[in-house]
């Protein structure tokens, strides 16, 4: 008989009506199997929803530190140790029967710091995020949360990506379509707070949410609209203008069919051509753009242009434009979601990057591997692979709409229901402020997966709308120059959960951040630092000092 929401047994600890958790008894591993079966009602989820049920739970041991020899990021190779915990699997159940379940998991430590981390999710979720592995942009050689104390946990979103459908299918169901936009996040919240009191005999008493990308809107979403659900945020590279970036998908993968698609060999012209305007503005000449805002001023992508036969050393009249389209903004005739008409363009910096693999930069996000294809291919940019099955799931609710005919004005309606769902661009933190929540944002700026001027846009707007003093009192964004989406280019890894947690927790703000630059591979050794600047500031070479060292560099406009 599955056990419910009641004052009695199990089920009190569930209701919040005992002090004594299941994994605080004398015998956590037998305590942690009986929340097998366990349920927690519709009334303990802050949404209208299905009633949550924990499907498995399990005594994990101790585990070791392994690596991968590839995988689709440097931090993802990396499996980190992990303590001894409940591994707790569950679903929520929709209130559409034709929608899909929301999946979650929840990993209680037996030694408990009376935290939470909540990982979010990439590209379109649908694949369960387990909440154990490094933190979005975390060094390799520090513990993951779990191995810190802190319960984590992650969902899938609220639907689950079959083989040989496109990522995007699930948004022809409205429900589904919800919750991948906000609700799921905050249910598996109120249903991990339930299982974390019903575990230890109390909930946490600090709740704090990390995600990058998909899983960075995520988070700037639940400061946007559930102010209260958490302390502290974490946001990497987030795609918050969702509407714009797959849009700007589309846009930019049609700019490349035919004679506007550049080669790999021009792809390595256009990187050195960027350096070569733009490396040593910051005082050294090491490889890094750290001022690509000043870049956008030097680098003229018509110095490139061929004056006879299309060649590898040259830039064809059709690609110099594509290149022009990608770096210029994408502009809507009607209002988004909270008033906004522009999508930024992106670059320079980081074109010939190598993510991870064989591809980056360019290739992986933007050029693809091939040139653009109807329908789209995996072997495609993941911009185009991703904009032009948004386009045809999210906005004209047709899998095999036309995107050669595609205009924005045609779908006005469908594109704002979709902006006020997914576009994260809400500037008004007050209720978040005023709660003692703590946000920071980092971008990485040779992100061609989204604009990271996206970003730095919405801090604007957030310090137009509450005030320079107000925002940094609980907001701080952070750039990472000539780092790509994935956290490959140069320095870009940093321990934010606990500047996260000194911020929240002790008044502490961050200061003296520095971004390392490490092997993916035991040791971990660090080749080289930079201070992490919070925006507008960017590092500069002090003029001596060793060129590996942060201490060499300083934070200046």
């Amino acid at each position: 008989m599955i056990r419910s929401i009641l004052c009695m047994g199990l089920a009190a600890s569930l209701a919040g009506c005992a002090s004594t958790g299941v994994l605080t008894s004398a015998d956590p591993k037998t305590g942690c199997t009986s929340l097998t079966g366990s349920t927690i009602g519709a009334d303990r989820i802050g949404l209208p929803s299905g009633v949550a049920r924990v499907t498995s739970a399990t005594w994990v041991a101790a585990s070791k530190i392994a690596v991968a020899e590839r995988g689709p990021t440097p931090s993802a190779t990396i499996t980190p140790a992990n303590p001894e915990h409940c591994k707790v699997l569950g679903s929520i159940a929709p209130l559409d029967p034709a929608a899909p379940a929301i999946n979650f998991q929840l990993n209680l430590p037996a030694h408990w710091n009376g935290r939470s981390v909540q990982y979010g999710g990439g590209g379109f979720n649908g694949t369960l995020i387990t909440g154990l592995a490094l933190l979005p942009a975390a060094r390799f050689d520090e513990p993951a949360p779990l191995a810190r104390g802190y319960a984590t946990y992650g969902t899938d979103s609220g639907h689950q990506n079959q083989p040989g459908q496109p990522p995007q299918v699930f948004a022809l169901n409205d429900e589904a379509l919800v919750n991948f936009a906000h609700a799921s996040y905050k249910k598996v919240r109120d249903v991990a707070v339930a299982l974390m009191q019903a575990a230890y005999g109390r909930g946490p008493s600090r709740l704090y949410f990390v995600g990058s990308s998909e899983g960075g809107r995520e988070g700037l979403t639940m400061a946007q609209r559930y102010p209260e659900a958490f302390d502290g945020i974490f946001s990497r590279v987030p795609v918050i203008h969702w509407t714009g970036l797959q849009h700007a998908g589309l846009r930019d993968g049609l700019a490349t069919m035919g004679e506007g698609w550049i080669r790999p060999p021009q792809v390595k012209l256009v990187h050195e051509a960027v350096l070569a305007a733009c490396d040593a503005l910051d005082g050294l000449a090491d490889g890094l753009v750290s001022d690509p805002i000043a870049c956008k001023a030097r680098f003229n992508v018509e110095a490139l242009r061929c004056t006879g036969a299309p060649a590898d050393t040259c830039l064809s009249p059709a690609q110099v434009q594509s290149v022009k389209v990608l770096h210029s903004p994408l502009r809507f005739d009607f209002d988004l979601a909270h008033g906004l008409r522009e999508y930024p363009g992106r670059g320079p910096s980081g074109e010939g990057l190598v993510s991870y693999g064989p591809t980056g930069g360019w290739t992986a996000w933007w050029l693809g591997s091939t040139p653009p294809s109807l329908p789209p291919q995996q072997s495609n940019s993941i911009a185009w692979y991703y904009g032009a099955g948004a386009i045809q799931y999210f906005y004209a609710r047709d899998p095999a709409y036309d995107l050669l005919k595609y205009k924005a004005a045609d779908h006005e309606k469908r594109i704002r229901e979709v902006s006020a769902l997914m576009d994260a661009t809400n500037p008004d933190l007050s209720a978040f402020r005023a709660r003692g929540g703590k946000l920071i944002v980092l971008e990485n700026m040779a992100d061609y997966a989204q604009s990271p001027y996206v970003g730095i846009g919405y801090h604007q707007a957030v310090v137009q709308t509450m005030g320079q003093a107000a925002v940094d009192g609980f907001f701080h964004l952070y750039t990472a120059p000539n780092v790509d989406h994935v956290g490959t280019g140069g320095p870009a890894n940093v321990d934010m959960l606990d500047a996260l947690t000194d911020w929240v927790e002790r008044g502490q703000a961050p200061a003296k951040l520095q971004l390392v630059e490490q092997s993916a591979k035991p040791p971990f050794t660090v080749s080289r630092a930079r201070p992490l600047c919070r925006w507008p500031l960017v590092p500069r070479y002090r003029g001596s000092g060793d060129v590996n060292a942060a201490a060499s560099f300083e934070c200046r406009p």
